[in-house]
């Protein structure tokens, strides 16, 4: 599939908190925690339960949400095809961040294991 320009603005305007609840229900559907969640969040972008609030309270953008973010260095390490797209393809490194962060909701309901989803090693 090819990432158009316009495709790539809705990411970044689209709102965290829209699809902040979507996660949580993924995650919990299939077994998960809203505290591995945040873990999985956390580990992403450096922000904790509390900002991950404030930013769903300010109705931060994608690309205010991940400005704010220290991307964590492994982040490069994640790879695979999320929602028809390969992520070491991308281009626009917005949308691939946003999709890091699918990518890794996506592994914890798949019921991978969080040390494994983190990718300390």
């Amino acid at each position: 599939m090819e990432i158009t320009a316009e495709h790539n603005e809705r990411i970044a305007k689209l709102t965290f908190a829209s699809v902040y609840p979507h996660y949580v229900t993924k995650a919990e559907r299939k077994g998960r925690t809203k505290e591995e969640l945040h873990q999985v969040i956390e580990w992403l972008t450096g922000f904790d339960e509390r900002k991950v609030q404030e930013l769903i309270d300010e109705k931060a953008t994608f690309e205010t949400f991940f400005k704010k973010a220290k991307l964590n260095p492994n982040a490069n390490l994640i790879k695979g095809v999320i929602c028809g797209y390969r992520i070491e393809e991308i281009e626009n490194s917005l949308t691939r961040q946003v999709r890091y962060l699918d990518k890794l909701v996506d592994e914890l309901a798949k019921g991978k294991k969080v040390e494994k989803i983190l990718r300390t090693t």
